[in-house]
C-alpha cells in the first residue's frame, strides 16, 4: 500500500492545533516535537493542509491555526490533500512480472479491479470519519489515563 505517514502526519498536526489551541503557540517546532519527524517534513504537510485550506500559516507567524473545524474535516480530505493515490492508487505493483508465464501476463488483468474495489471502500469510509472524532478520542484517553 502507499498511503504514506504524511497521512497520519497530517491528521496529527490537526489534532495538535485543535488540542493545543489557546492554551500554548501551535508552531512547527511544537509540532515536530509531538510528531517526533524532522521539521522539513511536518513544514511540507503543513503547506499541503495550507494548500487546502485546512489550516493557516504564515512567516514570522506565531501561531498556526484552523480555518474550519474539524468536524468538516473528514479523513479522506486529508488523505487528498497531503497523499492522494485515488489516482495512481494504493496498492503497488512488484515490477518486471514475466510477460512470457501465464501468472504474470495476466496478473493485472485479474487483480486490478479488485484492488480498486477495495481502495474505493477504503476511500469511501474515510468519508464518513471526522478528524474531530481523533481530538474526542484524545481527550477520553487522557480523562482516563491522565
Amino acid at each position: 500500500m502507499q498511503i504514506t505517514s504524511k497521512f497520519t502526519i497530517g491528521i496529527h498536526i490537526l489534532t495538535c492545533i485543535d488540542f493545543f489551541h489557546g492554551k500554548v503557540p501551535v508552531n512547527s517546532g511544537l509540532l515536530s516535537q509531538s510528531i517526533g519527524a524532522n521539521p522539513v517534513i511536518v513544514r511540507g504537510v503543513m503547506s499541503s493542509l495550507s494548500k487546502a485550506g485546512m489550516i493557516s500559516t504564515g512567516k514570522g507567524k506565531k501561531d498556526i491555526v484552523l480555518q474550519k473545524p474539524l468536524s468538516q474535516v473528514t479523513l479522506y480530505d486529508v488523505y487528498r490533500a497531503v497523499d492522494d493515490m485515488s489516482e495512481k492508487g494504493i496498492f503497488r505493483f512488484h515490477e518486471n512480472v514475466s510477460p512470457v508465464c501465464p501468472v504474470g501476463k495476466n496478473i493485472h488483468k485479474a487483480l486490478d479491479g479488485k484492488l480498486l474495489r477495495v481502495q474505493r471502500v477504503m476511500e469511501q469510509e474515510m468519508r464518513q470519519i471526522p478528524v474531530s472524532t481523533v481530538t474526542e478520542d484524545i481527550r477520553k484517553e487522557i480523562r482516563l489515563t491522565g
